[in-house]
């Protein structure tokens, strides 16, 4: 008798992750016969360890939208490198539509000052000391994928160092 083990696997890993649902719109297209109703739900998704993706789906019903987003969502996770003090390693902006987003690493202990689309983004991400500032758009999707865009242009050290083609200490120390 032969036992399986990958669905535990598989299982486990979904159960690390959390879903939070940012918005429920109600949309209208306008068909030839009159008006067709639809919901649209910007998901965010995370697992508060350095790994987060934001999805978006459209359906009939709000729950089709939701398992929509989640599943878009899922396929647009990105790594967010995060310092041991829960931060990020340097100052960077982000950019989607007319949002633009600031963000700048906090001393430890400052918490998550943010708001809107992005405190869930960052909250899920896992990182625990950060500032943002919102310009432009108030759009909760825009503000969310500038959110996404800025931490998936976040570098390390080892990063850089390995980029340029140098030793990571060449970077700390000039002769």
């Amino acid at each position: 008798m032969i036992i399986k083990r990958k669905n535990n696997k598989n299982k486990e890993q979904e159960a690390n992750w959390e879903e939070r649902v940012i918005q429920v719109k109600r949309v209208t297209k306008v068909v030839k016969g009159g008006k067709k109703l639809s919901f649209r739900a910007i998901i965010i998704i995370g697992n508060e360890k350095g790994q987060v993706g934001v999805g978006i789906g459209k359906a009939t019903d709000v729950i089709g939208a939701v398992k929509k987003g989640v599943t878009d969502a899922k396929k647009h996770i990105i790594h967010v490198p995060l310092t041991k003090t829960d931060s990020i390693p340097h100052k960077i902006n982000g950019i989607a539509g007319a949002a633009e987003i600031i963000m700048r690493p906090s001393a430890p202990g400052s918490g998550v000052i943010a708001g809107g689309s992005i405190r869930t983004v960052l909250e899920l991400a896992g990182i625990k000391n950060i500032l943002t500032k919102q310009l432009g758009s108030n759009n909760a999707l825009n503000n969310a994928r500038a959110t996404i865009n800025a931490l998936n242009n976040l570098r390390t050290f080892k990063q850089t160092a390995q980029d340029r083609g140098i030793n990571i200490n060449q970077l700390y120390y000039k002769k």
